[in-house]
């Protein structure tokens, strides 16, 4: 696409943001969020295919290029528009797109485009978290379907997820990447059980989930029977690079950014910040993060191109855990005192929520595969250097 259509693409889009996005949102993704406002965006978004940009316009996406959809992505940052993403949009969607079947493509992808349906992981296990392909929990096949037995664990929005795309080993006795399948089945059903899990920041976005008797049907089992491991792997390539790609926590997720809060609590002296420590610490993380879009661009191009061998999705979630870790130590460091609260008076609600915000990014470096985990992948893979 010329540079005179791609801007005009930006003027299309930038005329309907200004209809149809209210003031009340222009704050980004919060969980605060008013929720008929949030509605009527999200309706507005699925009308014109954008919850899935890229994806072809007979599953429910935009049909966008990859030009396009960075441009209309750059103008709803621009205006710090929510961002409407889901474990079903940048995970499940395109490993459906890669591996499924038109059936299972017609059957799942419209709804998610609709945003519709909620989704959620199934991949790790009490005894099987860095070293996933342990897993234990067992799918056997009677007539046109599979039983599930078993249980998982630090499972994002279990407790009000629709369906689940889920790793189970359906032959015990082949090795075990090889005995693994993936295979999607509805969460509300009998032998279904759900025990969130309370973190450091009093939040319970994690759970426990418990199979006995689950069942799903065998036309739902995602690529070859015991050829889940392939498949599994590129989906964690898809969250690895979404990871990688979100550029930091704090910007986005609340309700100024960064550098706002930075020069408010410090102060400025002669236009510059008055801390020169963090100034510096400032100028770092700025840097870091244009060396990460442009890495995870590079890393979207091998996608779309089937480049699939060098995993720099995981140099992006290696990268993207340390600098959301780096963001909440200096906005704590700006901060000072007024940081270190929890509950009562004495402390602001935005404040508040900073030092939950701090507390929750220390798990950054853990889900979605460690930082010694994604740094072994590098070595391997990105690197190549021999084991």
């Amino acid at each position: 696409m010329s540079s005179a259509s791609i801007d005009e693409f930006k003027q299309e889009v930038r005329g309907w943001i200004e209809e149809k996005l209210p003031a009340d949102l222009r704050v980004g993704n919060r969980r605060d969020l008013p929720k008929e406002s949030l509605g009527r965006w999200i309706k507005a978004l699925v009308s014109r295919g954008w919850i899935a940009p890229q994806w072809p316009k007979e599953y429910g996406g935009g049909g966008l290029d990859r030009k396009q959809a960075a441009a209309l992505m750059r103008e709803l940052k621009a205006v710090r528009a929510p961002i409407v993403s889901s474990f079903g949009t940048s995970m499940l969607g395109p490993t459906l797109l890669e591996f499924g079947t038109e059936e299972q493509k017609q059957e799942f992808l419209p709804p998610i485009s609709r945003h519709e349906v909620r989704w959620c992981q199934g991949y790790s296990e009490p005894g099987a978290g860095s070293d996933l392909a342990s897993l234990q929990t067992r799918a056997v096949k009677e007539g046109d379907e599979y039983v599930i037995t078993g249980q998982k664990i630090w499972t994002t929005g279990a407790d009000s997820a629709d369906w689940i795309f889920c790793l189970v080993r359906t032959d015990p006795a082949a090795p075990k990447h090889d005995g693994i399948s993936f295979i999607l089945f509805p969460m509300h059903q009998p032998g279904i059980e759900v025990s969130p899990l309370t973190l450091i920041d009093g939040s319970a976005e994690f759970s426990q989930v418990f199979f006995d008797g689950a069942r799903a049907q065998a036309k739902h089992v995602i690529g070859p029977v015991n050829g889940g491991w392939t498949i599994a792997k590129r989906l964690l390539q898809h969250e690895r690079s979404t990871d990688g790609g979100s550029e930091g926590g704090i910007t986005g997720a609340m309700k100024e950014t960064l550098a706002d809060l930075v020069k408010r609590e410090v102060g400025l002296q002669e236009g510059v910040l008055a801390d020169p420590a963090l100034r510096q610490r400032l100028a770092d993380q700025e840097l870091e993060a244009r060396a990460l879009r442009l890495t995870m661009a590079r890393a979207g191009a091998e996608a779309r191109a089937g480049q699939t061998a060098r995993d720099i999705g995981s140099l992006g979630k290696y990268r993207w855990a340390n600098m959301v870790k780096n963001e909440q130590d200096i906005a704590m460091l700006a901060l000072g005192t007024k940081g270190l609260g929890w509950s009562g008076a004495g402390f602001e609600d935005t404040q508040l929520e900073r030092t939950r915000a701090w507390l929750t990014t220390r798990a950054d470096s853990i889900w979605g595969g460690t930082n010694e985990v994604q740094l072994n992948v590098i070595a391997k893979r990105v690197l190549q250097i021999p084991e």
